[in-house]
């Protein structure tokens, strides 16, 4: 008998020593994880890619996916006016309703192959599609050209597709006005923006109560007026499709 209580005594010994040991290995192990996790961050160039792959996952249905739609607003601050590039656009930072919409903008224009044309931005105020003024005016000129017509009514398919209230904005680059017609370059820039609004409301048939036009002549840059191919990007009419600022007057 005691033979068995010391077989018994040494067994229950061998097995609290091996739960110690193992306990003591899991212990280990999930601080290891920890301190891995804490030393880990999320890329946000990896986040966008799954993004924009997201987006277009979800606009793969078809082009009338989201026509006649207007993107709920939700209440934001919108940052600065001046947008960044399409390749460096933070999609994280922006709402996936916003993320969705301008994945189905970028997709229109790749569709039409209006990459050489235009540009496309966004921000938290909306989905910028920025089309440079030589594709749309002779110098210093407001008249829109045959070209520009040509991507104007293409453009007008887009808005005609979306709900949203649409901004036209006019802006040129820091050199003075030289031949006459228009004094400065605010003249300028606002008659570029409504001879656009003109345009695809008269012979686009695009619902008037839905545009507006601003000129903000060289006073919102894209980029440093110090080349003259930068002063070429500055010089440009975006069209800004709004972000559900306001609900659409569109009957």
């Amino acid at each position: 008998m005691s033979r068995k209580k010391r077989d018994k005594k040494q067994s229950d010994s061998g097995s609290a020593s091996w739960m110690t040991t193992f306990s003591d290995l899991m212990s280990l192990l999930l601080t290891f994880f920890i301190v891995l996790f804490s030393m880990s961050s999320i890329s946000n160039e990896k986040f966008m890619q799954a993004a924009q792959s997201l987006s277009q996952s979800l606009l793969n249905g078809g082009d009338g996916i989201m026509e006649g739609v207007l993107v709920p607003f939700e209440e934001t601050v919108a940052p600065d006016v001046t947008t960044q590039p399409i390749e460096t656009i933070d999609l994280a930072e922006l709402n996936p309703q916003l993320v969705e919409m301008y994945g189905y903008v970028m997709r229109f224009i790749q569709n039409n192959k209006l990459e050489d044309q235009v540009s496309i931005t966004a921000d938290a105020k909306g989905i910028y599609v920025n089309i440079n003024n030589s594709v749309l005016f002779g110098k210093e000129s407001a008249s829109v050209s045959r070209e520009g017509r040509q991507v104007l009514k293409t453009v007008a398919e887009l808005i005609n597709k979306l709900g949203n209230e649409i901004i036209i904005e006019g802006h040129t680059d820091n050199i003075p006005t030289a031949y006459g017609q228009y004094p400065t370059n605010w003249e300028l820039s606002v008659s570029r923006a409504v001879s656009v609004l003109r345009y695809l409301t008269e012979e686009e048939k695009v619902s008037a109560n839905r545009l507006s036009a601003v000129g903000y002549g060289e006073q919102r840059p894209l980029v440093a007026n110090d080349t003259p191919e930068n002063r070429a990007r500055n010089r440009r009419v975006n069209i800004v499709v709004v972000y559900g600022a306001e609900e659409s007057n569109e009957e």
